[in-house]
């Protein structure tokens, strides 16, 4: 293994008035001989970026690596732990050559297209679109919650996993520890989602919105076709023939999926919100048996990969801000529902880095598994 080197994190937060600036961190060199092969697809987006750091943060063990991407971002050159790498052509023949894993966060399209290649060279595909999650054959992992989905995937033998929806993932890391518990029959989501979910395109241009709307400039509105900044509105997912969007509709089937349960009640409301990297969810719970919040909070505080931040006497809850960069979901406002009897409702907020565990953390551990 070589040498530790120090890597800096790039923070999209500006440090408040009397809070030390976060010094860089110093983690272990990954690059190993007894590591698989690891190929990254979508390199340069927001997504892929991620990936390599968190690889670094937790000393993922790799042989080689090779960044992927379209032939517009091919051949740039990109550093990482202390070598410099070419950004390779996706679409060049034998792309996937040699490769155990990849990590894939390029969009539905790209998957759909490259996925199957990838399998046929006898990578395990871990796919961060929508393109295979309602797949019947396909599992739908995470984790904290559902880590006997994979017990059928090994390395050698080509596969795909897939990375559930963002939105999905940071619902669930507090919601299933209580529906274990006490069983969930309904569920309630509102959203309040970041840029980041949109992609860096969609992160650039909220910062240049904001100086543009701050200077009595029009907003340059190429991502989103209204004004962000300043503003909040429904998720820019297309609206289905039922009245939800399709971001939505994602969170309905896949819990049922991951859960196992196709008879759990889901509803949700996405909204877009002109925060940058984290997202924030209310959660109503409705049980089949009684659950008071001093048991529910017994349970959080329990649940891997969980925080709860719930201080009453201080107002002080879950923030984007304060999870952005973090992989623990954050959650507080744990109060009973006041419309349901005998205790058998909860409202609880949940705020989880969109980039990290809704999408790249959550690839890298299911990459871990495949190597237990």
């Amino acid at each position: 293994m070589q040498a530790a080197a120090a890597v800096r994190h790039p923070h999209l937060l500006a440090p408040c008035a009397g809070r030390p600036r976060r010094r860089p961190s110093t983690v272990r060199m990954a690059l190993r001989e007894d590591g698989p092969s690891v190929a990254i697809v979508g390199a340069t987006g927001a997504v892929g970026q991620e990936f390599l750091r968190v690889i670094t943060d937790r000393d993922f063990p790799y042989r080689s690596l090779r960044l992927l991407a379209s032939e517009r971002s091919a051949r740039k050159r990109l550093a990482f732990e202390d070598r410099e790498y070419t950004v390779q052509d996706l679409a060049a023949p034998g792309a996937f050559d040699g490769v155990d894993i990849a990590l894939f966060s390029a969009g539905g399209g790209v998957s759909r297209k490259y996925g199957p290649a990838a399998i046929a060279s006898g990578a395990v595909v871990v796919d961060n679109s929508s393109a295979f999650r309602m797949d019947p054959e396909v599992p739908l992992v995470i984790p904290e919650v559902n880590p006997e989905a994979m017990a059928n995937v090994r390395l050698g033998q080509g596969a795909i996993v897939a990375n559930p929806n963002c939105s999905t993932i940071i619902c669930l890391m507090a919601a299933t520890p209580l529906h274990h518990h006490a069983k969930v029959l309904r569920m309630v989501v509102s959203t309040y989602q970041a840029a980041s979910g949109a992609g860096a395109a969609a992160m650039e241009e909220l910062k240049l919105q904001t100086k543009e709307v701050l200077e009595g400039k029009a907003p340059t509105c190429n991502i989103f076709k209204q004004q962000y900044a300043f503003n909040i509105f429904s998720h820019n997912a297309p609206v289905l023939e039922n009245g939800y969007n399709e971001e939505e509709m994602k969170m309905v089937k896949e819990t049922r999926k991951i859960w196992n349960d196709k008879d759990v009640k889901v509803t949700a409301t996405c909204i877009r919100v002109p925060v940058m990297r984290a997202h924030a969810e209310s959660v109503n719970l409705q049980f089949e048996k009684p659950l008071n919040e001093d048991t529910a909070r017994e349970i959080l505080r329990a649940a891997p990969g969980v925080t709860i931040v719930d201080d009453r006497a201080a107002n002080r809850f879950p923030t984007p801000l304060e999870v952005s960069n973090k992989d623990d979901v954050a959650v507080g406002r744990i109060r009973q529902d006041l419309s349901q009897d005998d205790n058998r409702g909860l409202e609880i907020f949940v705020c989880g880095d969109q980039i990290r565990k809704g999408a790249a953390l959550n690839a890298v551990q299911i990459a871990e598994m495949l190597l237990k």
